[in-house]
């Protein structure tokens, strides 16, 4: 029920757009988990009995996520306010997590790594 989805839905986001990896021209999709159904532009693990190629495919989808993941532990590590519920306007917040994005990859091109402990703590705290 989000705009999120009625965007990707309708081809507004990524439209015809391709990306090469190695020699193979593949279509820019969103990772997903397998409570998501399946979309054109959603690229989810297999289910069921697996052959050895899709249990592969699965183990390299789960390690993209995890990057994703990872990504997202950062920012709620170094930004704190990420982690509790916003009294901002629903226009306000997609702003506030660009600008996040936008200070965190200023901090680390200067050497402001997020230290370890602060994915802790916000695993913690979240």
């Amino acid at each position: 029920n989000s705009g999120v989805f009625r965007r990707l839905h309708e081809g507004i986001y990524f439209p015809d757009q391709k990306i090469t990896v190695g020699d193979v021209e593949m279509p820019i999709v969103i990772l997903g988990d397998p409570a998501y159904s399946l979309m054109p532009w959603l690229m989810k693990p297999y289910t069921g009995a697996l052959d050895s190629d899709k249990e592969l495919f699965n183990y390299r989808l789960s390690k993209c996520r995890m990057v994703v993941e990872c990504a997202f532990g950062c920012l709620k590590g170094r930004w704190h306010s990420l982690l509790t519920r916003s009294d901002l306007s629903n226009t306000n917040i997609p702003i506030v997590i660009a600008a996040c994005c936008v200070l965190h990859n200023l901090c680390e091109s200067k050497g402001e790594t997020v230290m370890a402990g602060w994915e802790v703590e916000a695993n913690r705290l979240a």
